[in-house]
Parts: C-alpha cells; sequence; structure tokens
C-alpha cells in the first residue's frame, strides 16, 4: 500500500525540508512536508486527530439520542442505554480476563486500557442497538458510529501506551535521510581535550543532534536486517569529533527501528544533556533485531529467523566502530529498550560482557518468549535445549559470574509482571556482582510511558559514568529530580 518501509522519499511530488528540533513533545526529528509527507506526520496520541474522532461519538451519540425522544421514543433510549452497560460490562470482563486472568499477551494490560476497551463496547452497544432499533437517517449514523467506535477506542488505547506517534509510524514510515548524505569522521580527541577546544572557541559545535537512516552490513551473520536508525549528537558532526560512548537501543516486537525514537523521549532527552554538555551525548542506535514487524528473532542464532545475536554483537558493533567516531570500550557501551527490546539486552549483555557493559531495559521477560519453552526449543533451536536455556537472562548472568558490568532495569508501576521480572534479574545480577539499579515509572504500565521516565533518570547517570559530564552522584539523586514519575527500587 505505501512504498515506503526503510526508505527516504525523493522526487517531485513530494518536496520535504528536514529540520531537526525538539520540543518538550518531540520525541524525534520533526518533518516540515508537502504532500503525503505531511499526512505522515500527522499525531495520534493527541492533537486534533483523536480529538476530532472523540467529539463526533460524542456528536453522534448525543445526536441519536435526542432525535429518539423528540420522537417520543424516550423507552428506545433506555433499552439502548441497558445494552450498552451490558456490552461494557461484558467487555470489560473479557479484557480483564485475557489480561489478568490468563495473561494472554504475556503481560497485564492495566485498569486504564481495560476502561478503554469498555468504553467502547459501551460505546458499539450503544450505537449497534440504535442502528436495530431506529430508521432512516438515525439508523444511517448509528451504523457509521461503529467502526468510527473501533477507531476511537484504538487511538485511545494506543495513547495510553504511546507506542504509535503519528500516521506514518503506522506503516513503518521513516523521515530520516540516510547516513551517508553527510560526513561523519572517525574520533580524533579525547572528551577533556573537545571540552577545552569548545571553552576556547576554536570548535563550536551544532546545536542539535541528527537523526538519519542507515544500512548495517550482515557480514558476519546473514541477518537480514531492515535499515536501522542513528542519532547522532552535536560532538560527533564535527570535522574533528571526540571519542563517544555508543547505546543500541532496540523496539519491542511488534515494532522496528524508528519505534524507539518515534514512540519514546529519547532525543528531547539527550538534546537536553547535549546542550548543557557542549554539544556531548552518546551515539544511539537502534538496528533491527527482528526482521519484519511481527517476527520474533529471540536475539539468538536460530534455524527460524537466522543469525540475531551474530547480528547483534558482531556485526552492530562492528560497523559502528568503523563509522562512527565510538568508544572501543564496553565499558563505554550500552545496550537496552522496552519489553521483547529490553529481553534481548538482559540475555546478550551478559552473554557478551566485552562487547557491552551496560544494560538499560525497561519491562523485561524472564525469558525471550514466541509461544511455549517446548515450541521455541523445537522451532527456534532444533530441538536444543541448552541452546535456549543460555539465553534466559539469569541463566546468562549466572554463567558469566562474577560481573562488574551495570544494569539499570525498569517497569511500569501498573505492570506487576514486569516488575516481579526486575526484582528477579536484578537480584541475580546483583547477586553476581553486577551494579543494579532498579526504577518503578509511576502512573505507567508496560508502555512507552515507563520507558521515557525510566531514560530520563538513566540517560544522564550513564553520561556522567562513562566521563561526558560530571563525577557522577548517587544513581537516586538523579531519580530524584524525576521523583513524581519515578520511584528507585532497592
Amino acid at each position: 500500500m505505501f512504498a515506503l518501509r526503510g526508505t527516504q522519499r525523493r522526487g517531485d511530488a513530494v518536496r520535504a525540508t528536514i529540520e531537526v528540533h525538539t520540543g518538550k513533545k518531540a520525541g524525534a526529528n520533526m518533518v516540515q512536508a508537502t504532500g503525503w509527507d505531511a499526512v505522515y506526520q500527522t499525531r495520534i496520541t493527541h492533537g486534533w486527530l483523536p480529538y476530532a474522532v472523540w467529539a463526533m461519538l460524542g456528536v453522534g451519540l448525543v445526536a441519536l439520542a435526542a432525535a429518539q425522544i423528540a420522537a417520543g421514543k424516550r423507552r428506545n433510549v433506555v433499552k439502548q442505554a441497558v445494552a450498552a452497560l451490558v456490552c461494557a460490562c461484558t467487555g470489560g470482563a473479557i479484557t480483564w480476563f485475557i489480561s489478568d486472568g490468563i495473561v494472554l499477551f504475556g503481560v497485564e494490560l492495566g485498569w486504564e486500557v481495560i476502561g478503554a476497551a469498555a468504553g467502547g463496547f459501551f460505546l458499539a452497544g450503544a450505537f449497534i442497538a440504535a442502528a436495530v432499533m431506529t430508521r432512516g437517517w438515525k439508523r444511517v449514523l448509528a451504523i457509521a458510529m461503529v467502526p468510527l467506535t473501533v477507531l476511537g477506542a484504538g487511538l485511545r488505547i494506543n495513547a495510553i501506551y504511546g507506542e504509535f506517534q503519528t500516521v506514518g509510524s503506522l506503516v513503518d514510515y521513516s523521515p530520516y535521510p540516510p547516513l551517508d548524505s553527510v560526513h561523519v569522521s572517525r574520533a580524533t580527541v579525547s572528551v577533556a581535550q573537545w571540552n577545552a577546544q569548545v571553552r576556547s572557541g576554536s570548535v563550536r559545535p551544532e546545536t542539535e543532534g541528527k537523526l538519519f537512516s542507515a544500512t548495517i552490513p550482515a557480514t558476519r551473520s546473514g541477518f537480514r536486517a531492515r535499515h536501522a536508525v542513528v542519532w547522532l549528537p552535536p560532538a560527533a558532526l564535527a570535522a574533528h569529533p571526540p571519542v563517544l560512548p555508543v547505546l543500541v537501543m532496540l523496539s519491542g516486537q511488534p515494532g522496528s527501528p524508528t519505534r524507539f525514537f518515534s514512540a519514546s523521549n529519547a532525543v528531547a532527552v539527550l538534546t537536553r544533556y547535549a546542550r548543557e554538555h557542549n554539544g556531548l551525548a552518546p551515539i544511539v542506535v537502534s538496528p533491527d533485531q527482528n526482521t519484519g514487524m511481527m517476527t520474533n528473532s529471540l536475539c539468538a542464532d536460530t534455524t527460524k529467523v537466522g543469525k540475531a545475536q551474530t547480528y547483534l554483537t558482531q556485526d552492530v558493533p562492528d560497523w559502528i566502530r568503523a563509522t562512527l567516531p565510538a568508544s572501543v570500550d564496553a565499558t563505554d557501551w550500552v545496550i537496552g529498550g522496552f519489553s521483547q527490546g529490553a529481553t534481548c539486552s538482559t540475555q546478550l549483555a551478559p552473554n557478551f560482557p566485552t562487547v557491552y557493559g551496560n544494560v538499560l531495559a525497561v519491562d523485561s521477560e524472564l525469558a525471550p518468549t514466541a509461544g511455549s519453552r517446548q515450541s521455541m526449543i523445537s522451532d527456534y533451536f532444533g530441538g536444543d535445549e541448552a541452546a535456549y536455556d543460555r539465553q534466559v537472562p539469569v541463566n546468562a548472568i549466572k554463567a558469566h559470574a562474577p560481573s562488574r558490568q551495570v544494569m539499570i532495569l525498569g517497569a511500569g508501576a501498573r505492570d506487576h509482571t514486569s516488575l516481579a521480572n526486575v526484582v528477579t534479574i536484578g537480584k541475580a545480577a546483583r547477586e553476581a556482582g553486577w551494579t543494579v539499579h532498579m526504577v518503578k515509572a509511576t502512573g505507567s504500565g508496560h508502555d512507552w510511558h515507563a520507558v521515557n521516565a525510566t531514560f530520563a533518570v538513566a540517560l544522564p547517570w550513564l553520561c556522567d559514568r562513562m566521563g561526558l559530564g560530571a563525577t557522577p552522584a548517587a544513581f537516586e539523586d538523579y531519580a530524584h529530580d524525576h521523583a513524581q514519575k519515578v520511584e528507585v527500587l532497592q
């Protein structure tokens, strides 16, 4: 339907001027564009589109009720209200059962999502009942309101999760220019030398970092990865950049490399840090760990999806070190992500401590999951149970103990399953010698709001710890600045 996946559109029909800027609500480069690009940039978590849909639903409901009352059909309106309440209770109960009862999706959806679903069932029940009981334009209106109800409920649930921020994110549209459109040099100076040059005025860094799409060759793995997305801080765009730390961040599944930047507050937090530190911030790379939106590679080398582990631990790091002004020290490298991407980071870092010295994971699972344990062992590992067990984070941590690595784990306060996982993985890491910090994001569930709260605390602490800023204070001091959004767990 849209020939845009992983590409940068060119041509006379669309002339987009890419202007990198970050506001309080920005999570990625914003694009001023004409034609279809403006449509793709339409916000769907807030702004005119969701509010317009919800307003039309309200107007439709009131119009139907008023028209029937005016025609002396008050009893029908009461019947429709009863039908709506029955649908809301039934739909809410079913949603709760599959969420908390049998945990069908592997995580609890949370009461806010359950409430949104119940609200959708309420409206659907009211409009369906109205369609049955009315005639003429009222029936047409009631029928038209049913798909609009589905859209409205979907928009509300998406806003709760913060998953799809724009129309373009629904089709994995990437507005970022290719990395090879700019010249990026390897590092030539230290951070101390860079700071001295900025203070003397001999170097004036860019005011903003920039996002790019990039192809990371699967030289060793042969993994069929989609295009990666790379954020370069102002210092990395200089003619003679300093040595910079690296964050390799993974989206959840379903997801894509663009999702980490489009759904999170990462660029805003990174930009804020860079402005306060002479343009210094980590290089952030979001590679593809799954090959497709609905595919789960388990971030392992498997017979089913391919060598995702080799790609993420050899091909991606090799390309970053060869292409960007990146540190070669594992203590300057972080791997992290959300949900399935978080699980990947907690299994890969302990298994490859000489590549990734730090973990930043939000809403991780206890083990890579794509079906039952037995089916994964059979379908992904050819029946090799030990190969699967090596991917389980607590097993990997114990197998490589002791370790001096660092792990920051976060979870939404309403995501009880992930909170329990944080404690289990964090305890195992501490017992193995890791430095571990655990964060509970207040008011959040298994969603990107939990990512945003955790990232806002963890990023400055990690940057200072990796030598970009002042001597790091206690992690709790950084969390104190965000006390209304996070709580540090002991």
